[in-house]
């Protein structure tokens, strides 16, 4: 039984952890005497009593001794950006936009910061927009080559509602606020999903930053939600455009967050400050008469993250065509160019080269893919043609540079090095980083090339002080006596692999105390979600928070994970809850057989695919582990479907990329036994593992009823036990899902006119009093505010700690 001095002493420690910050972004600006350069770093750290993060900003002078020493010197203090949602500094440094959204209908707030006061501050009303995107994806904010325009992503005004009054509906109403009158709902406005509830549809936005008016971009059909704006490099006033993403959502949007398989192109149109001249003749486009919009690559499914060489002859993209055509929500990724006509005319027949393709199957040791969903806003070193990103390589992220002009690709990041890499900014030609690893917190890295000649590749990397990640003795002392590695583990049944890529072994990552003991300490086996996501060889504080209360970790990449190639990852559609599976149960043994681990005490952690993964490795082998975490785990595909923001990764991942053409809103019985057959629930029978549930009330995703179904809701009234064919169910006469006869208890059919939201929660009444009623040790914690991510700095901190306590529980 866990005490109250448990959860002291542990929070305690988590709270040590939970201090250390994160830096978000970085810039460095190159100094007007062409003398060293001034970084900016945008820092974050948790405020558990406010439940927000703290931002912030921290400076520092950069300042070149000899060749192979740099020097950062550190303001005194960081500045607080109290209700700051965007930093945008100009291209030339000498200007800062700083947007503060607001958190009701009060005005958005775009503030213009010189190099020693506020410029211009601007009030814009909810009648023209409302809050600007800072989501990372729609996200867009670019300034124009003058530094006289604003482009940016907002969302687009709030449609007018009905108004009523004692006499019924009032004609002509307005928005003033009358005693009177009140305000209908007005139509229903389909969202984005998953933590886009409420955001109204992103559309597109210039501001002249001398005069504060503000255009709406017009001639971009209604049908389409636009993100990641840039300007386009031009000579002429006439010719200023705009290029963006644009997703189409001429039918249901589904979730997009984490799901890069939504079909999109990039646009181009004309700025609403442009001149217009007699001669300037309108492209006739898909938007209809007299538009200027243009779609620039109408042959390939999907292109996001826009960025022009510095000659401005080519327009690069991104592309996860790969996920697109074939239904996953993430795989192999590709880059892409365009010309860019000099003179301006755009046409729609434009020739899109391949710069890097699809990595489908690597030798060991080469270069498996490109696995990214994010650039610099400039990412070009001095040559031109060089391109500088963080992408995913096995199971570390590693920073590579991309000649755009041939297609070679080099690993510049320390090839001998298992930590992970990721670029923060350029300073001209060198590389301003940070390194973590498991066991180590993170560290600034300052790259250059050793003999200054970019195509050699050559680089050199200097540790960098900085007071940024700063962390208590306890936690140094703790890290210090803990290492990793990263194993492979070979395929257990290579005949059954159809691609060559599918049957190369995996990987996992080990962590453990370097001290050698008799026994080897309890194992905590960590699952990433997705399923095609990727557990990098990054710091992460709750991980390194249960490695120090005396646990090894097991952090498996199954097959079907980013940064391995494209045949491994397509391997696991259509197998899921097998394969996966399997991957981890011979991870885990390999573990034990190599003396790692001992097989009396293994946990399993894991959320989202993580959670599905683990709820069916307690029922597949529910001999193998004393404990389980799950946070908000697919537990019944067959419910999800009906629920989720995300049906159609129901059917690809049951089906395969055939589940494309099965996908449908409405599911036939044959699809939902499909579902219950590869769900963790059919077998829930076999379960003996004591189990905590954390879950999040308002997750789109997985909704709370997934992790529910098979939680703890200690209610003992067995009339409420009736409900067992749910609705759904039931209308659909699937007479396989009578759980009453899987589990053995007498249950009746509940009167339908019960809401289906209440007469799901009875159901998982049902099943988790079965679980009970075995004398299986359950625990049931549910955010009320947290969707999927369960990301609030308050119940992260309470997610981890109780997770921490039911593992050292049960492994004493």
């Amino acid at each position: 039984m866990a005490t109250e001095e448990d959860y002291a002493s542990q929070s305690k420690l988590l709270l040590e952890f939970t201090d250390i910050c994160n830096v978000d972004k970085a810039w460095v600006f190159q100094s007007e005497k062409g003398k060293g350069s001034q970084a900016m770093f945008s820092v974050s750290q948790p405020n558990l009593l406010a439940n927000k993060r703290r931002k912030f900003i921290l400076s520092a002078q950069i300042s070149s001794g000899s060749s192979d020493s740099v020097t950062f010197r550190w303001a005194q203090f960081p500045v607080e950006m109290a209700n700051a949602s965007l930093i945008v500094p100009s291209p030339s440094g000498s200007k800062l936009l700083i947007v503060k959204n607001p958190e009701n209908d009060s005005p958005v707030q775009l503030e213009i910061w010189g190099p020693s006061q506020l410029e211009k501050e601007f009030h814009i009303p909810q009648s023209v927009h409302g809050s600007l995107y800072t989501d990372k994806w729609f996200e867009g904010v670019s300034w124009n080559f003058d530094e006289s325009l604003i482009a940016y992503v907002a969302e687009e005004p709030a449609p007018s509602k009905p108004t009523f009054n004692s006499s019924g509906y009032k004609k002509d109403s307005s928005n003033e606020k009358d005693c009177g009158t009140w305000k209908g709902q007005g139509d229903f406005e389909e969202d984005w999903g998953e933590t886009y509830v409420g955001k109204r549809k992103s559309a597109l936005f210039v501001i002249d930053i001398q005069s504060g008016e503000v255009r709406a971009v017009q001639g971009i059909p209604s049908s389409l939600s636009v993100g990641q704006v840039i300007w386009a490099p031009s000579s002429r006033v006439t010719d200023q455009y705009l290029v963006f993403v644009g997703w189409s959502s001429d039918q249901r949007k589904l979730g997009i967050k984490y799901c890069y398989n939504r079909p999109c192109a990039l646009y181009a149109i004309k700025s609403p400050f442009h001149q217009s001249e007699a001669n300037d003749k309108d492209f006739k486009g898909d938007s209809g008469k007299g538009s200027t919009l243009y779609n620039l690559t109408q042959s390939i499914s999907s292109a996001f993250l826009p960025r022009f060489s510095p000659d401005g002859k080519y327009l690069l993209f991104v592309s996860a065509k790969s996920a697109v055509d074939s239904g996953v929500h993430g795989a192999t990724n590709s880059l892409h160019k365009i010309d860019w006509p000099v003179d301006g005319e755009l046409s729609l027949q434009r020739s899109i080269v391949d710069v890097i393709p699809v990595v489908m199957n690597a030798e060991e040791g080469h270069f498996p893919g490109l696995y990214f969903y994010g650039l610099l806003a400039n990412p070009w070193l001095s040559d031109g043609c060089t391109m500088i990103l963080t992408s995913m390589w096995g199971s570390s992220e590693v920073i590579l540079a991309v000649n755009v002009l041939n297609g070679r690709v080099s690993r510049i990041s320390p090839t001998e090095s298992n930590a992970s890499w990721e670029i923060l900014s350029l300073d001209g030609d060198n590389i301003v980083a940070v390194s973590s690893s498991p066991t180590d917190v993170p560290q600034l890295k300052y790259g250059y090339l050793i003999d200054k000649t970019i195509s050699s590749a050559s680089w050199s990397w200097l540790d960098i002080s900085s007071p940024i990640f700063k962390c208590s003795e306890k936690v140094k002392v703790l890290l210090e006596s803990l290492q990793f590695s990263i194993i492979k583990i070979p395929v257990k049944n290579v005949a059954a692999c159809t691609t060559k890529g599918a049957s190369k072994p995996f990987e996992a990552m080990f962590v453990s105390a370097k001290s050698k003991t008799d026994v080897p300490n309890p194992l905590i086996v960590v699952l990433h979600g997705g399923p095609h996501s990727v557990a990098t060889s990054s710091f992460s504080k709750s991980l390194a928070f249960l490695s120090s209360l005396g646990f090894s970790l097991l952090i498996v990449n199954y097959r079907g994970s980013l940064g391995f190639g494209e045949e491994a990852l397509q391997s696991l559609p259509g197998n899921a809850g097998s394969q996966d599976v399997n991957d981890v149960l011979t991870a885990i043994d390999h573990a034990v057989n190599l003396g790692l681990a001992n097989p009396s005490k293994i946990t399993v952690v894991g959320g989202s695919h993580g959670g599905f993964l683990t709820t069916h490795l307690i029922g597949q082998a529910p001999e193998k582990f004393i404990a389980a975490a799950v946070r908000n785990p697919a537990c019944n595909l067959a419910l999800m479907v009906g629920t989720t923001d995300i049906p159609d990764w129901c059917y690809v991942e049951s089906f395969g990329s055939e589940g494309k053409n099965h996908f449908t809103e409405a599911p036939s019985a044959e699809h939902l036994n499909l579902f219950y057959s590869k769900s963790p629930i059919s077998h829930l029978h076999k379960v003996k593992t004591p189990t905590i549930f954390l879950l999040g009330a308002k997750d789109l995703r997985v909704p709370v009823s997934n992790g529910l179904q098979v939680g703890v809701i200690s209610i003992r009234d067995r009339t409420m036990l009736a409900v067992i064919y749910i609705n759904l169910f039931v209308d659909l006469n699937v007479n396989s899902f009578n759980l009453a006869d899987r589990m053995d208890v007498d249950c009746t059919y509940f009167d339908p006119a019960f809401s289906s939201n209440f007469t799901l929660f009875l159901t998982f009444v049902y099943v988790t009093l079965a679980l009970k009623e075995k004398g299986v040790d359950c625990k049931l914690i549910v955010f009320p505010h947290d969707v999927h991510g369960i990301d609030r700095p308050q119940s992260d901190f309470e997610s981890f700690l109780n997770i921490g306590v039911w593992f050292k529980k049960y492994c004493k």
